[in-house]
């Protein structure tokens, strides 16, 4: 029973870290453009860059 006064704590931290870290990722608009990497890999070029 004294193991639920470690585990409620420890999971509200969890929480409050991961809702922290996605309104971080929310502002600093890393969810603007989620199509453009699965485009890139469709379209790649034809032509690679030759050395």
């Amino acid at each position: 029973m004294n193991v639920i006064y470690v585990l409620i704590p420890l999971a509200i931290v969890i929480i409050v870290v991961a809702l922290a870290l996605f309104f971080w990722a929310v502002k600093k608009n890393q969810f603007e453009d989620l199509d453009r990497q699965g485009h890139d890999i469709l379209f790649d070029d034809d032509n690679p860059k030759q050395k």
